[in-house]
Parts: structure tokens; sequence; C-alpha cells
């Protein structure tokens, strides 16, 4: 997979604060590990809104961030007009904490449920393909 990183996002990385950024690194890892498995030809990864998102051809961006407004949660967010959210809640309820219908929230204290998580993130790597599905095919 080819992965096309811009210069921006490295910064934005290093800037988090040590207590957190080992924790938004293990989402990049995560989502950087699906698009493997998938075997995307590539990932582009950027920032939105500041944040760093990843972008696939036939998917939906995906986002992550830790604000300071709230120091205790980290989030990774999708397009809110999309199924995305929505579907992961009929589909994992009780295993995720939400806001709204554009984000998974997760407490730096507790441990991510990655296998959840990685469907959910191939869910939205491959949006354009299953959004007719109910539930997104998870």
């Amino acid at each position: 997979m080819e992965l096309k990183t811009s210069p921006e996002v490295e910064l934005v990385y290093a800037n988090y604060p040590d207590f957190v950024r080992d924790k938004i690194m293990n989402l990049r890892r995560l989502v950087l590990q699906v698009a493997t498995e998938m075997d995307l030809s590539s990932l582009e990864e950027v920032l939105k809104w500041g944040e760093p998102s990843f972008l696939a051809k036939k998917g939906s961006t995906i986002r992550m961030d830790w604000k300071e407004k709230n120091p205790n949660q980290y989030a990774m967010y999708f397009k809110c007009t999309s199924k995305l959210v929505t579907s992961f809640r009929l589909t994992y309820n009780e295993i995720f904490d939400y806001e709204g219908n554009r984000a998974l929230v997760f407490k730096l204290d507790e441990e991510i449920p990655e296998t959840e998580l990685k469907n959910c993130i191939k869910a939205a790597l491959r949006y354009h393909q299953v959004k007719q599905l109910p539930t997104l095919g998870l």
C-alpha cells in the first residue's frame, strides 16, 4: 500500500502532549493496519480541520484528535452525514462511547476494543462500496 503523508501531519503528532501521543499513534497504527489488510492500493494522510485524517479512494474520511477542553479523552471522527456512526451504534451499542453521529470517544485510561474498532475503520475505508448494506455489512 502506498501511504502519502502530508508533512504537516507529523508536526501535529509531535505536538500532542506526551500522555496522549501514544494513544493517537495507536489509532493511526490501527488505520494503517486495516488499510494494509484490505489491500488498499493507496491511502492519504492529511490534515482536515487541523486534525490528522485519512482519505481512501472509495472511503469516507477518518479523523482523530485530542482536545484540551476534554483532556481525559480522545476520539476518532467520521463524516456526520454518513451512516457510519449510526451503524456503529446499532452494531456495537455497548462497546463504544459516542459523540452524536460523528465520533467514537475513548477515555485515556481505558483499553480500546481493537477488533470492533478495526471493523469500524474498515467500514469507513470502503464506505462507498457498502453504504447500501444494512449496518454497512458490520
